[in-house]
């Protein structure tokens, strides 16, 4: 079945021959009216619970591409005193928007990107993990400092497991007992997707925001990137059901929310506060020589020739609040495995080293069984699940590091330092 808003992770179903590029867009799609529950209305709206293919091979709508600002301010200014989410929705594209020419290798040339109107690698055998647990009020116990930079750690994809991240954090003794920050001046990095389909996401960002500040009193840091499902939350809250250009014709947030693990806990506990700083999180960094990104897509190259760009021109995009914008930069980081090929991958990899500096890219998004064909095989092999993942993949010629160990699907949730060991 598919896993609904306020549902545990759902056991594995159809996995759409397992989650391989399609040739073509999915089609336009109908929806359900209804949370799935007899004689329950639906909380936020009509939610639809699942998709149905109505109108094959519909012919691709033309895209909109985004355009970069016309200029940086010299340092960062105060957002105007505003509602962070404007009651007017523009929902077409200004025609001082033309479309632009794609460079040639890229993802968007053609249609065989994903479209995340299908169910986004879904959960399999995993049961729910209870309830989500307090809200973690954001405050800080300044400790004393270290001089110089501390090591550096990043961690994969979480989806609302926050007793997992926990147990892996107290493990590498990044917070104690309490929950507290314990690692002084060492830095860490979350890669994006903090909710959906785990029951917790908003207990993880709560966690991930105290311990910040906390970090940062002791001289070190926790900082995070923004991810898709960073990006399908913003538009769920922002958009609702209001239509947005797909690929495979129309669809809405709120759906495609659903559709991938969106939990009814988590919307009903989001607050303005997670919503701003969702909304101000980074897409790309480099860090001792690690490119850190959600997606392992080269869609970044599409926002920028630096990293500044890339994470200035997604701000001012996310800023318009257009949902057809909004869509388009979700479509965009939804697509993965760029890098898996033997043949293209690692020259997609060099094309990312080559604009924005580093030795490797380090990831999250696509879990690793994926990645290694364990699950989803070409041979429809439905009778296997995932082999155990104990550590992070370095793949495409030794120049990527993927980091989403499959929490989701009975996997690991990794938190690692760096630079590896091998």
């Amino acid at each position: 079945m598919t896993q609904g808003a306020g549902q545990g992770p759902a056991m594995r179903t159809d996995t759409l021959r397992d989650f391989r590029v399609p040739v073509t867009e999915p089609a336009l799609y109908a929806v359900a009216t209804s949370t799935g529950l007899p004689g329950e209305p639906p909380v936020y709206g009509e939610y639809p619970a699942y998709y149905e293919d109505a109108t094959p091979n519909v012919p691709p709508q033309p895209g909109y591409p985004p355009q970069a600002p016309a200029h940086r301010p010299a340092a960062p200014q105060p957002p105007a005193q505003q509602p962070p989410y404007p009651d007017t929705r523009i929902h077409g594209h200004p025609a001082a928007e033309p479309a632009q020419a794609t460079p040639q290798g890229r993802e968007d040339e053609d249609p065989e990107g994903y479209t995340p109107t299908y169910r986004d690698l879904p959960v399999i055998g995993r049961g729910a993990l209870g309830g989500p647990g307090d809200t973690v009020q954001v405050q800080y116990v300044p400790q004393e400092q270290a001089a110089g930079p501390g090591p550096l750690y990043v961690v994969g994809d979480v989806h609302g497991y926050l007793d997992e991240l926990v147990t892996e954090l107290h493990a590498q003794g990044l917070i104690d007992a309490e929950r507290r920050w314990s690692a002084g001046n060492a830095r860490l990095w979350f890669l994006g997707d903090f909710t959906d389909r785990g029951p917790d996401g908003i207990g993880v960002i709560d966690l991930v925001m105290r311990l910040s500040a906390e970090a940062a009193a002791a001289g070190g840091y926790c900082k995070a990137l923004m991810g898709n499902h960073e990006l399908l939350l913003i538009g769920a809250k922002r958009f609702g059901d209001t239509p947005v250009v797909s690929g495979a014709g129309t669809a809405t947030f709120q759906a495609a929310w659903l559709l991938n693990g969106g939990q009814r806990t988590d919307m009903e506990r989001l607050q303005d506060v997670h919503l701003q700083w969702m909304s101000r999180l980074d897409a790309a960094v480099l860090e001792e020589g690690h490119l850190l990104l959600h997606s392992d897509t080269t869609a970044y190259l599409d926002y920028g020739d630096s990293i500044e760009d890339v994470n200035d021109t997604i701000h001012e995009l996310l800023n318009r609040g257009d949902a057809d914008i909004t869509w388009d930069l979700f479509r965009k980081f939804t697509k993965r495995f760029a890098f898996r090929d033997e043949g293209t991958g690692p020259a997609a990899v060099r094309e990312l080293l080559d604009t924005y500096g580093g030795s490797r890219v380090v990831h999250g998004h696509s879990p690793i069984p994926y990645l290694l064909g364990e699950v989803g095989t070409e041979d429809g092999d439905e009778s296997r699940g995932p082999e155990a993942v104990d550590g992070p993949h370095v793949y495409a010629e030794g120049l990527a590091i993927a980091m989403d160990g499959g929490v989701t699907m009975a996997g690991k949730l990794l938190v690692v330092q760096l630079p590896l060991s091998d």
